[in-house]
Parts: structure tokens; C-alpha cells; sequence
């Protein structure tokens, strides 16, 4: 898995005041990569989990107080029934002795989210909902979208201020400078802006 796709996830998470540990940084020689689980993060605000929701939002975060979070940033992939069915090694961190060691970052207090971060799931409501389906009988206890978290960040971000403790931060501040990123909620006034001057 890519720094970048490390660097996003971490970014979001802190960004909603979560502590952040990576479990190693580092490659076992006999174990592969995608056998541990990337990082364990807490919310020191939240009381207790109570998320109903199974594609996390950015507002359901602040009922997740614990959980361990592996990132699949396969980027051209779209996690359909058929790419879950055909690539177990998804699945490898819900296995007992990975959660088990995972888990111990925590204690044995409160109960522990497992979160798949994922590039996509299928755009229509009955594919979607098989993937689902699928990732729940596994043991995924929720999963959360790429484009969510980038969305996030976005928003996030002010062109007047420099983040320079984070390259990823200040790479999306220079892109909103220049105006080839702009806010979600400022795209519709922007398209339109963008024919008026086309038509003139």
C-alpha cells in the first residue's frame, strides 16, 4: 500500500480528533503485507460505538470511539460481489489471531470497530448491497469510501494557511490556490461560472 493512501487515511482521521497509531512501519520478511492491520485509531470525545450506519460518513464518526482500520487503495477497483468473491487476502485482518494482536492496542475494555477502507462500491442499490452483504459476513463492521475522506479534506482546507508539518495537506492548499480544486458545496456555482464564460 502506497504512503499516499497511508498519508490520506491519517490525515482524515486526525482531522476529526482521533489519535492515530500505525502498528509498524516496517515488512516482515516471512509475512506479506496486507497480513496486519494499518492503523488503530481512538476517539478520546466518544462515550460509547453506536454506529448503525455501514458506509461510514464523515458526521458518523463521532460515534466511533475504537476501532482498527486496514486500507485496500486499489484506486481502479470497485469492491463488487465479484472482486470481494475473488480476493480473500480482503479478509485477512478479521481473522481472530490478526484481530486478537491488533486488538491489544486497546486493552480488553469497549468494544473494537473493524473498519475496511475501500476505493468504491458498486454504484447500484442491489450490487451494492450484495457487497455488503458479503463484507458483514465476514466480519467487517463497517467501510469507508475514498472519496469521502478526499471530499473531507477539501472542505477542509484553507488557502490562507500553510501546512507545512503535512505534504499532503499543503499539496491540496496549492491545488485550491490555483483553482484546480475547489469546496463540494461551491462546484455547482463553478460549473456555472465556467459556461458563462464559455458562451461569451
Amino acid at each position: 500500500m502506497s504512503a499516499v493512501a497511508e498519508a490520506i487515511v491519517r490525515e482524515y482521521f486526525e482531522l476529526h480528533g482521533f489519535f492515530v497509531r500505525q502498528g509498524r512501519k516496517y515488512l516482515a520478511p516471512a509475512k506479506r503485507e496486507d497480513d496486519q492491520v494499518d492503523f488503530s485509531v481512538f476517539n478520546p470525545r466518544c462515550d460509547r460505538t453506536t454506529t448503525d450506519n455501514f458506509i461510514l460518513a464523515s458526521a458518523d464518526l463521532k460515534n466511533v470511539c475504537k476501532a482498527i482500520v486496514v486500507i485496500k487503495a486499489w484506486h481502479t477497483e470497485t469492491f463488487s460481489l465479484t472482486v470481494l468473491t475473488h480476493a480473500p487476502e480482503i479478509f485477512r485482518f478479521v481473522d481472530p489471531a490478526v484481530f486478537k494482536q491488533a486488538a491489544k492496542a486497546f486493552g480488553e475494555d469497549g468494544s473494537l470497530l473493524k473498519i475496511l477502507v475501500v476505493p468504491s462500491l458498486p454504484q447500484t442499490s442491489a450490487a451494492r448491497n450484495q457487497s455488503v452483504e458479503l463484507l458483514r459476513g465476514k466480519g467487517v463492521d463497517a467501510v469507508l469510501p475514498f472519496r469521502t475522506m478526499l471530499a473531507d479534506l477539501i472542505d477542509s482546507i484553507e488557502i490562507n494557511r500553510n501546512y507545512q508539518k503535512s505534504d499532503l495537506l499543503q499539496i491540496i492548499r496549492i491545488l485550491k490556490n490555483y483553482e484546480l480544486l475547489r469546496d463540494s458545496q461551491l462546484e455547482l456555482f463553478g460549473a456555472k461560472r465556467r459556461k458563462k464564460k464559455s458562451t461569451e
